[in-house]
């Protein structure tokens, strides 16, 4: 029997959690087993991590021989050779500029650390009244401080407001007349102007970077207008701002492109990365940036000091990137990412096949990932809730945030096991006890 007194879990309720434990024991392919032996099919990917699937000997042999050779080594004024590897690597899948590597752990540090690059960028260049930044609202851009100022989803931002920093959020860009659109909706480019009018408000002149999701993944999947990425990019330049992609859920081929950025295309100044990177197998993160803005910030630099003051025990951990090699090979040989734009219409002819289920109200996607809105219950996410807890039962893990699943399963899923998934998801949704 499982002590779970001392584990304080995260992201959850650990009453609820404590008298209905949902515990997986092992992985495989687009599966997870509980101890009890119970099956259940994987619909978001863990947690939007796992793009080739779990159990990948590959990633597993190249971590174990990896520990085996350099299992650590700082890269504090020291580094190891397959740091570099990977930093050339992810140069060559980026949007073409995007070409310098800051390795982290998570996508909240990725996010922190390119905060942190976007001031340093501005002060380096004479800048340093650009200390506001810009985000919107549904926004999840991590919980660490940074990104817990960021954030545009009031509940990771509430109890924390004493340790926040001046952010302005623009409005969301999800709008009723968009309801069941499939890709990009037609109506809302318009809402872009929000980072006019901040501009304006609050003086171009104060903000150092907007960050933004190309798509709105933990919210529910809130896919971007036609032109309001690239409108973005445009008042960004006019006025100076750093446009930042927080590309998280959507890198690494989510969206039938390398990144979102590419399949929209629209090229940021600042990409972050994580999830996907290793193939959710070792915590790591990345950010990535243009030439210019580290050249920037070193070349202000005086003396033999650090140009950035800035790092984590675990950047560019060796394992993680023997981890992200391996995972990059994946992508590559089996071609996932291709799969992933020729799977979509398959994918998204099934999600938007629960459209006339009672509990449906708005169905959303891009590329392999959907969000699937519920209408509302006694009280917001109530309803997610007993949504997801009912999943498990049936046999299908999939992410509830509020009353919105997401749906985003490996790219090596077949069709008949997203045909098992949708099968599940039918079952519960026409349920009287939702």
């Amino acid at each position: 029997m499982l002590n779970m007194e001392h584990h304080w879990l995260p992201f959850t309720n650990n009453r609820l959690f404590r008298e209905e434990p949902q515990i997986f024991a092992r992985a495989e392919g687009v599966r997870y087993w509980t101890p009890e032996g119970q099956e259940l099919l994987d619909a978001s990917s863990g947690l939007f991590c796992c793009a080739a699937g779990h159990g990948r000997r590959e990633i597993a042999d190249a971590i174990h021989k990896q520990v085996l050779e350099l299992d650590y080594t700082t890269h504090f004024q020291r580094a190891a050779p397959i740091s570099f590897e990977l930093a050339e690597r992810l140069s060559g899948l980026l949007p073409e500029g995007l070409d310098r590597i800051f390795f982290g752990s998570s996508g909240s540090e990725a996010v922190d650390s390119a905060m942190k690059i976007c001031l340093a960028y501005h002060r380096a260049r004479g800048q340093g009244q650009r200390t506001r930044f810009v985000s919107r609202s549904w926004a999840y851009h991590g919980v660490n401080v940074g990104g817990t100022s960021l954030a545009g989803m009031v509940n990771n931002r509430r109890d924390f407001s004493g340790v926040t920093s001046d952010v302005v959020h623009m409005r969301h860009t999800w709008t009723e007349e968009q309801r069941f659109s499939r890709g990009e909706p037609e109506t809302g480019v318009e809402l872009a102007e929000d980072l006019e009018d901040i501009c304006k408000t609050y003086g171009a002149e104060t903000i150092a970077g907007v960050f933004v999701e190309p798509i709105a993944g933990s919210i529910g999947t809130v896919v971007p207008p036609k032109g309001y990425l690239k409108r973005l990019r445009e008042i960004a330049d006019k006025y100076g701002l750093l446009l930042i992609f927080d590309e998280v859920i959507t890198g690494f081929g989510r969206t039938g492109s390398a990144f979102a950025s590419q399949e929209f295309g629209v090229t940021p100044d600042i990409v972050t990365m994580a999830k996907a990177l290793t193939n959710g197998t070792v915590p790591m993160s990345a950010v990535a940036v243009r030439t210019r803005i580290q050249k920037t910030i070193i070349d202000a630099a005086e003396g033999d000091r650090p140009e950035f003051f800035h790092g984590y025990t675990y950047s560019a951990h060796p394992v993680a990137c023997a981890a992200a090699l391996a995972s990059l090979n994946i992508y590559r040989d089996e071609g996932l990412f291709e799969r992933v734009k020729d799977f979509s219409p398959t994918f998204l002819d099934a999600v938007f096949g629960l459209r006339n289920l009672p509990h449906v109200a708005d169905l959303r996607g891009y590329g392999m990932l959907a969000g699937i809105q519920l209408t509302p219950g006694e009280k917001p996410g109530l309803k997610g809730s007993i949504a997801q807890r009912l999943l498990f039962k049936e046999g299908l893990h999939i992410k509830a945030t509020g009353d919105a699943l997401i749906f985003a399963p490996s790219f090596t899923t077949t069709e008949d096991e997203l045909a098992q998934m949708t099968d599940i998801l039918r079952r519960v949704l026409v349920r009287g006890d939702l």
